[in-house]
């Protein structure tokens, strides 16, 4: 296996990259958690995000995400207060669980309670309740260098040739993009 180490670029907001994230587990090799915030990802390179002003669209990507879901047999609720979750606040979460190599556990804790389940979200202590066993607090995640993590982490994204999420890049630089691209991702890390 000649592609061992895989970043993961990923943002809460993504429902593909929830679905992405609960087949990780089934992938060889190793992912480094990467979040971005992927509409300024997408603002930076040029991609309109149709799925968001398309009703077709829209209405598309509801089926098929119930149909990947079933699919993976992974839950797929979509918290009821989605709306007003701030989603920069979750990244800046998962990065300071991060720093405290707790990456995979906050990430997925956080997917779920995005997109299944129904725990609060709306601030940053109700954030760091839900990963205070992981070290993880509202201080940690209001720190400032938050921001130029994320910062870093989007620019590192742009310079790699994402241009949505989920996005991985192998370590020999091959990049896939989207759920439906993991079969391909399988195979050139097991080459």
């Amino acid at each position: 296996m000649s592609l061992t180490r895989t970043t993961f670029y990923f943002d809460f907001r993504s429902p593909y990259s929830y679905l992405a994230s609960t087949q990780l587990p089934g992938l060889p090799g190793e992912f480094a958690y990467k979040p971005i915030d992927v509409l300024e990802v997408m603002k930076r390179v040029g991609n309109v995000p149709t799925t968001i002003i398309c009703k077709p669209k829209q209405t598309y990507a509801r089926a098929d995400l119930g149909r990947w879901a079933q699919l993976y047999g992974a839950p797929l609720s979509p918290n009821p207060a989605m709306s007003s979750i701030e989603g920069p606040r979750l990244l800046h979460a998962a990065l300071a669980a991060i720093k405290l190599g707790h990456g995979p556990a906050a990430a997925d804790r956080l997917f779920r309670a995005m997109w299944a389940g129904d725990a609060p979200l709306g601030s940053s202590t109700d954030v760091a309740a839900l990963l205070a066993d992981l070290g993880v607090t509202a201080e940690l995640i209001d720190a400032p260098e938050r921001a130029a993590e994320l910062e870093a982490n989007v620019a590192q994204a742009v310079e790699a040739g994402v241009f949505g999420a989920p996005s991985f890049v192998t370590e020999g630089g091959l990049l896939f993009f989207g759920n439906d691209r993991l079969d391909f991702l399988r195979r050139a890390l097991a080459a």
